[in-house]
């Protein structure tokens, strides 16, 4: 199976009335607000920006969500509807669905750079100043105004919701500092704003919504409906300019009663996620996740044939479809990514304590997924002390089915004819990949399984004990050649 390539990353090009009119990368040198006008600045909500922007993008067809796979057709076709029409937004789904991934790139539709009031706590915009001190200095110095600019990635927050989670985390409380170098008690500059207010003029997103307290959903009402906040009783308005996003698990969000009715109806789109609905896409999201970097290792970067990335990813989906797992919770994307990269070790190690020049994955390797991902995976509580062999099963039946689609009609006759001939081959985790090879030997068609799995035995030995090893578990699940596993090691044709 092909490598599919990652999506390229990309800047949001400037639109007529963006402020991204510097060269890519470089803030705009405007320093006064009457230079910002001079130079044709259009000011925009963010929710205009954002829609801007991504009419621009569907335009050139560029790329609109980097590093988001498997929801083209499902879910960002409604996340774009929920822009374009200007909605804040909550994302259900279970856990490792890529709800926080996906609301991060949001981030990506908004302007390169965006002007702001020097030093305002809460960034607004020099033409429409909205707290007490910004409104004074623009009456007081007008087009001398001293403005800054805040890059795009500057203008998100996020807050993971926990029961501890006070309003004045979320919305402002007051700061007893501030009253005590001699403010009044009254006064709202003596206000500490908190980070929905702190993310004005950007997006801001609360993970787990469910798990504030109903009080702290209350203070959120305003933030969605009105657009302004209140702290303590102030005569405080600020009318906020911002996106509002969540993320929730929707069995907590639609059944359990612990998100109040009022704040699920300020939501303009609700978005289900789900996970990669084909095959494809969870081994691109494999590759594309797996974030171990060998760079200046000793032993160089291992290699992972495509049979085996393959062999995880279906393994990861019969997980989820299991009927002895609670399916409420889910299996997360990062049990395939956790399996992928404990293969990937599992090699390394090899190659350290027997002197392989190049790590390679084995199936010998795949054993130690197992122990490793045991804990991503919530068990219905009849299956209580029965859980590596459950995972043990599927693991083979994930062997298997990679066995079926890749090798099925493969003429492995004379695999079988060595086994007949020769007698038993013993395999292990420390058994060296031209180890392995000189134990079998000479196979007729060993040249024809090693093209049917893409791999070139005479460019890296490795990847033809890979495919060799592939081949005699095939044989022995199909019935077809027997096998007796031993404490570190396996004997096939036993």
């Amino acid at each position: 199976m092909e490598d599919l390539p990652a999506p390229p990353r990309h800047s949001v090009p400037p639109t007529a009335t963006s402020s991204a009119t510097s060269p890519a990368g470089a803030a705009p040198q405007y320093a006064t607000v009457g230079e910002l006008r001079r130079s044709g600045h259009v000011h925009r909500p963010v929710r205009t920006e954002l829609r801007d922007n991504l009419v621009a993008l569907m335009k050139s067809e560029a790329p609109r969500f980097p590093g988001i796979v498997g929801f083209d057709e499902t879910v960002l076709p409604q996340v774009e509807r929920a822009i374009l029409a200007g909605h804040d937004i909550v994302f259900l789904g279970e856990r490792g669905q890529g709800k926080t991934r996906l609301i991060r790139t949001l981030v990506s539709l908004l302007d390169e750079w965006s002007p702001t009031v020097a030093g305002c706590e809460i960034n607004d915009h020099p033409y429409e100043p909205v707290c007490g001190r910004c409104r004074a200095l623009a009456a007081q110095l007008g087009d001398e105004l001293p403005i800054g600019w805040r890059h795009r990635s500057e203008r998100f927050g996020e807050k993971l919701a926990t029961p501890d989670t006070s309003v004045g985390d979320l919305i402002g409380d007051v700061d007893p500092v501030k009253v005590a170098e001699g403010r009044t008690l009254g006064d709202p500059e003596t206000v500490h704003y908190g980070l929905v207010p702190r993310t004005n003029r950007g997006i801001f997103s609360v993970n787990e919504l469910p798990d504030l307290a109903e009080r702290i959903q209350v203070a959120l009402l305003n933030v969605l409906e009105e657009r302004d906040i209140q702290v303590r009783g102030y005569l405080l308005r600020l009318p906020l300019d911002l996106l509002l996003v969540a993320s929730a698990n929707p069995e907590d969000y639609t059944n359990r009663g612990r998100i109040i009715t009022p704040l699920k109806d300020r939501f303009g789109a609700e978005v289900r996620t789900h996970y990669p609905l084909q095959l494809a896409d969870e081994l691109a999201l494999i590759r594309q996740e797996s974030v171990i970097s060998w760079a200046g290792s000793p032993l160089g970067t291992p290699e992972i044939a495509d049979h085996l990335l393959e062999i995880v990813a279906r393994f990861t989906r019969l997980v989820r479809e299991a009927p002895q797992v609670d399916q409420r919770s889910g299996v997360s994307a990062r049990l395939a990514v956790a399996a992928a990269e404990t293969v990937a070790a599992s090699a390394v190690r090899r190659a350290a304590l027997t002197g392989e020049e190049t790590p390679t994955a084995r199936v010998v390797d795949l054993s130690a997924i197992v122990p490793a991902v045991r804990g991503k995976v919530e068990f219905d509580q009849l299956e209580e002390g029965r859980e590596d062999e459950v995972l043990a099963l599927l693991l083979r039946r994930a062997i298997a089915e990679t066995f079926r689609a890749r090798l099925a009609g493969a003429d492995l006759s004379g695999l079988q004819n060595r086994f007949e001939a020769d007698g038993p081959v013993e395999t292990g985790d420390m058994v060296p990949a031209a180890e392995l090879l000189r134990r079998v030997g000479p196979v007729p068609g060993l040249a024809a399984i090693l093209n049917r799995l893409g791999v070139d035995g005479a460019e890296s030995p490795g990847l033809a004990a890979a495919a060799l090893e592939l081949a005699m578990e095939g044989l022995h699940l199909n019935r077809r050649l027997a096998k007796e596993e031993l404490p570190g090691r396996t004997v096939y044709g036993s």
